[in-house]
């Protein structure tokens, strides 16, 4: 598949504004009802901008302006918005069986065998998938189902980490955004340090920051008196997402799997922002070499339907007892076709898109470190997994004001760029487009960006 293919399943013109204002007539009538009619408790709602059509890695809003999308919905659409070959799953499969309850269903299971064959080492082949219907379900299942297999009750997860918003998985996220004022959460979670080198608060004079992280949860699960005495899961993110999209040497999670087998914890890795692909690699754990205990999927497996679920090896399944975690909607037949589709498409060799995001993320990296703005602390990632660290002041690191990054955001906006920042002082922006994104409309979004920072 050529570039020019890849381009036809976008709007030719992206990106193109043609309101006269920003947000558009009818984009802020659009806005207006959803403030008066929806929970802002939601991420994005109170970002000017409404989706109202869309085309692969591109989408239209209600006046017609024309947008390149470099957030893929926050790592949803991997394959793109509105696939040929998904439309066509979603009409057959919703001319057949669409819910099925909780029975057995063709696709489920289909689907479930597909996921153990596209599991990392240590799973595939030999493990039971539990589907949800979001990557905060998933996290809940994971807690739950670890307590229960280990007969203990601690869980250590990461500063920066984000897992889900609801009980265990918000009590394991560490954005005060999630959690101040909804307390108290599940308790017995510990946090650790995660091995974020740019802003690390350890002396990485003699050790890597990788090295200093990963000995520290050794200490915690293997040495007395530290009060992780009944540790039944480290969960961790291979990459991380929300909290900065860092993604850390090899050595952190192998030295997390060494500390685990010492201890009898399990070693539960969340791919739900950083799987399906989007690292050059199907998981991010693939890059350490690790064999997890258990995998939490999301996002980029269901695309433009929801699709999530957890994976565990299949004795610690063996020791869930059946019926004890009932979910009436997962795994929908419609969902599960679509899913299927979207991994048929992310390992067909002629599309190459997992080797094509390793080799256009180094690109898209080396191109936005050509900028050589000031602005730019750091540019970091794996494959379309890019986080671009913003800050007043290279030296010091202190982080871009909230000012200049809504002024930066409103630039981008207007140029008909959509970018999702993330991080611990939200001054990270991300660049994690679908997989199938033109070179020349990724080039066009960067060049709209580095222009943004200029003008700063």
């Amino acid at each position: 598949m050529n570039e020019l293919d890849f381009e036809s399943l976008s709007f030719a013109d992206a990106p193109k504004m043609v309101s006269a204002t920003f947000p558009g007539p009818k984009a802020q009538e659009a806005l207006a009802l959803s403030a008066r009619t929806e929970s802002m408790a939601r991420g994005g709602g109170r970002m000017p901008v409404v989706m109202d059509r869309a085309m692969g890695v591109t989408f239209q809003d209600p006046d017609g302006n024309t947008f390149i999308d470099l957030s893929a919905g926050v790592g949803v659409s991997s394959v793109g918005r509105c696939h040929p070959k998904v439309l066509e799953a979603i009409r057959q499969q919703s001319e057949v069986l669409m819910h099925a309850m909780e029975v057995n269903s063709s696709k489920r299971t289909e689907l479930a065998a597909k996921i153990s064959e596209i599991m990392p080492e240590g799973l595939r082949g030999d493990c039971i998938t539990f589907f949800t219907q979001s990557g905060s379900d998933a996290l809940e299942a994971a807690v739950k189902f670890a307590k229960r297999v280990t007969g203990r009750h601690q869980i250590i997860a990461f500063h920066g980490g984000y897992h889900g918003v609801w009980n265990a998985s918000n009590a394991l996220t560490t954005g005060t955004a999630y959690r101040k004022g909804y307390g108290p959460f599940m308790g017995g979670v510990i946090h650790a340090p995660y091995p974020y080198a740019y802003r690390f608060p350890f002396d990485t004079t003699h050790k890597s920051a990788e090295q200093i992280a990963g000995e520290y949860v050794d200490y915690l699960l293997n040495t007395p008196y530290t009060a992780a005495d009944d540790v039944a899961a480290v969960i961790v993110e291979p990459v991380q997402g929300e909290g900065g999209y860092v993604p850390p040497s090899p050595e952190f999670l192998q030295l997390l799997r060494k500390a685990c087998d010492k201890s009898g914890a399990l070693l539960i890795v969340d791919e739900v922002q950083c799987g399906a692909g989007r690292t050059g690699k199907m998981w991010a754990v693939e890059h350490s070499g690790v064999k997890p205990d258990m995998l939490t999927f999301g996002k980029g497996m269901g695309g433009d339907v929801p699709m999530a679920g957890l994976v565990m090896r299949s004795d610690l399944a063996a020791k869930i007892p059946d019926g004890s975690a009932p979910n009436t909607f997962a795994a929908n037949s419609l969902s599960a076709a679509v899913s299927l589709t979207n991994i048929s498409l992310l390992q067909d060799p002629k599309l190459d898109l997992i080797n094509r995001a390793h080799q256009l993320g180094q690109e898209a990296q080396a191109y936005i470190r050509g900028f050589n703005n000031p602005y730019i602390g750091e540019v970091r990632g794996r494959g379309l997994m890019i986080g671009i660290e913003l800050v007043e002041d290279q030296a010091t690191k202190a982080p871009l004001t909230g000012e200049k990054l809504g002024k930066l955001m409103g630039h981008v906006l207007s140029h008909g760029v959509l970018m999702v920042p993330c991080g611990r002082y939200t001054n990270v922006m991300r660049v994690m487009p679908s997989l199938t994104i033109p070179r020349k409309l990724l080039f066009k979004a960067l060049d709209v960006f580095g222009d943004g920072l200029r003008s700063l």
